[in-house]
């Protein structure tokens, strides 16, 4: 009798929340990449001896051409695919210099919530993608990481709908 196993191949992965004006930025996979030509938050690989923020704001110059302020962890994600297992952390962020450029992915989108269902994103992405769609006030940020005014309302309703959704509400 064999013993099934998990696949042994770990990959850690640092992905960007990146609002604008009501939007938020996604990126597709390259075709040639696993997951080929599906839709993403962009980030990337974590390199060793290098954090998941670090990880992310490296990736975001490499593939977008754009420097960002990595904040606050939004959520965090394990997923066993049939080949690797990818443990994933999305960061909330805020644009910094530069206008997205598509340098390392074959194409980006700005996206409304109601706009995500017409995105294929991996299985990975599922959870975070409801947890989005359940926080409208996310939405209205164009600086995400900065805890005044209305963004702070916006962050107090996001862990409130995180609480809600971890309790199954």
């Amino acid at each position: 009798m064999s013993k099934v196993q998990g696949p042994e191949l770990k990959v850690e992965v640092a992905a960007g929340l990146l609002f604008r004006e009501g939007q938020l930025l996604i990126a597709q996979r390259p075709a040639q990449a696993h997951l080929g030509g599906l839709w993403e938050f962009p980030g990337g690989k974590r390199h060793a001896g290098e954090t998941f923020q670090q990880c992310l704001a490296r990736e975001l110059r490499e593939e977008l051409g754009i420097e960002v302020e990595v904040g606050d962890v939004f959520e965090r994600v394990t997923h066993d695919y049939p080949e690797k297992t990818v443990h994933l952390e999305f960061f909330l962020c805020r644009l910094v210099r530069g206008e997205p450029r598509a340098l390392g992915c074959p194409a980006f989108a700005w996206v409304k919530a109601r706009e995500l269902d017409h995105y294929e994103f991996p299985a990975a992405d599922a959870r975070l993608l409801e947890r989005l769609k359940n926080a409208p006030g996310l939405w209205s940020l164009s600086s995400p990481i900065t805890p005044t005014g209305s963004t702070a309302s916006a962050r107090r309703e996001a862990r409130e709908t995180a609480a809600g959704f971890e309790a199954g509400v």
